[in-house]
């Protein structure tokens, strides 16, 4: 059996031990004679008889690192002895091998991926139902997946029906169901080492990739053109996919929060906001950034653009455990308000203002959201009263980012302002006593962003 502490498993960049170290630090939290079900994802068609990439559900990913479709987990903790893991996997079938590519199959899984046992799907049933025999607590984690929970849901009664018929033989059924997603997000919101490490390198390769389609913008380019110089950089350096659906957006587009037509042609004077991130071994990075389509701000969209940095410059310089999202966004909130009203965008009495939160009508969505192998990862905030009020950890990683959208028709403000969507976000790690920027590489202020679109030429 290979060394479990040095072995990566494939595609993972992840040593075997961190996965099977995930299942015992779960199974420690299961009370005695309790069972675990955790389904795979499955093939989701496209049209016809083709498919969508193939991405795994994430908990069943973190759990396993097992990465092909249509799988279950199940973890028993027995009354007497301690906690036994077992994957249920597709067969070996050389046909099916020919036309759909390969297999890991049971027996070289179990070997693999350190499972106590690993059998074919085509036993589930039959074992299912005898692991749920005479258990008090039948665990499940519910996907945010609909297809998937149906299917699991629908396993699920099957088996406990089967399990009851046979009440009059002496043989019990789970009396308590319980969805253990809150666990294992809160396991997923602190990350290892080895998961820091990857996380460190899709930010690089995104970071790269912001800064290629920044070389690559010019008045005339479409939007899908950029889109396209962004996927090839993430996959030609490893990040085969991208996270997310890649937003290229630009002048007035960038003012659609979620934008990915992605077709429309860039123009003279205008922003392009560009929100993309490459996934590395299932994790991913959220950055975004927004630059002058010919490589020169205006005069208006420099002001904007910096006030949008230096609003999140302060909120991450003030990152360190114990600090939380609420606070960040009361400090992104007076500096936002300040500054807006100092433009001219804002009027009033500007401590009113602050209090009443005035930024909103142009900074229309939250500070930030964990970031993981989900781009809005899994994680409580403890919101109270809407404020995100859980104090920062080391080891949660979190996006930063503010922005000001001023929609082409808004009247209220001067005709110099409409049209401009600016967004910044960087992925901040929270360490011991401070914070480390993920995102080193990306360009964000003014003068690095032109300097690299105008190769040194009219900067000042």
């Amino acid at each position: 059996m290979p060394d479990s502490e040095t072995t990566l498993l494939a595609n993972t960049l992840l040593p075997r031990s961190e996965f099977m170290q995930r299942r015992s630090d779960f199974a420690a939290q299961m009370p005695n004679n309790s069972l675990a079900i955790f389904s795979a994802a499955q093939e989701i068609t496209r049209s016809n008889d083709t498919e969508f990439p193939f991405c795994q559900n994430k908990t069943f990913y973190y759990l396993t690192g097992f990465n092909e479709p249509d799988g279950y987990l199940i973890i028993q903790k027995p009354a007497d002895s301690v906690a036994t893991t077992t994957l249920f996997c597709r067969e070996k079938d050389a046909l099916m091998e020919i036309w759909h590519g390969r297999r890991i199959g049971a027996e070289q899984a179990k070997l693999d991926y350190g499972f106590d046992e690993s059998y074919p799907l085509s036993e589930l049933d039959d074992i299912a139902v005898a692991y749920i025999n005479n258990t008090e607590q039948l665990w499940s984690c519910r996907a945010q997946n609909k297809v998937q929970n149906a299917e699991l849901e629908t396993n699920i009664t099957r088996w406990l029906n089967q399990s009851q018929s046979k009440e009059r033989q002496g043989v019990s059924t789970p009396k308590i169901h319980f969805d253990c997603s809150a666990i294992v997000n809160e396991m997923r919101l602190i990350k290892s080492a080895a998961e820091l490490s990857i996380m460190r390198q899709v930010n690089l390769i995104s970071g790269a990739a912001h800064q290629r389609a920044m070389e690559k913008s010019d008045v005339g380019v479409y939007e899908y053109q950029l889109e396209a110089e962004l996927l090839h950089d993430f996959a030609r350096k490893g990040a085969r996919y991208a996270a997310y659906g890649t937003i290229v957006a630009g002048g007035n587009n960038a003012n659609i929060l979620h934008y990915t037509d992605n077709q429309e042609k860039l123009n003279n004077n205008e922003l392009v906001l560009i929100d993309a991130g490459g996934e590395l071994a299932g994790y991913a990075a959220d950055i975004t950034r927004t630059f002058p389509v010919n490589g020169k701000f205006t005069s208006e969209q420099k002001a904007l653009y910096q006030l949008v940095l230096d609003s999140q410059e302060q909120a991450i310089a003030a990152i360190k455990p114990k600090q939380t999202l609420a606070a960040l966004n009361d400090l992104v909130n007076e500096v936002l308000t300040t500054g807006l009203v100092e433009l001219g965008l804002l009027t009033g009495d500007l401590a009113s203002l602050i209090t009443d939160k005035a930024c909103k009508k142009y900074f229309i969505h939250g500070l930030g959201h964990w970031l993981g192998l989900d781009v809005h990862d899994v994680g409580d905030y403890h919101v109270e009263n809407k404020r995100q009020n859980r104090l920062f950890e080391s080891g949660m990683v979190m996006t930063i980012e503010p922005g000001l959208y001023i929609p082409l028709d808004d009247e209220s403000v001067d005709k110099k302002w409409r049209g401009i969507g600016i967004r910044i976000e960087d992925n901040i790690l929270v360490t011991e006593d401070s914070f480390e920027n993920l995102t080193v590489n990306a360009p964000k202020s003014v003068l690095e962003i032109e300097r690299i679109m105008l190769g040194n030429k009219d900067v000042s």
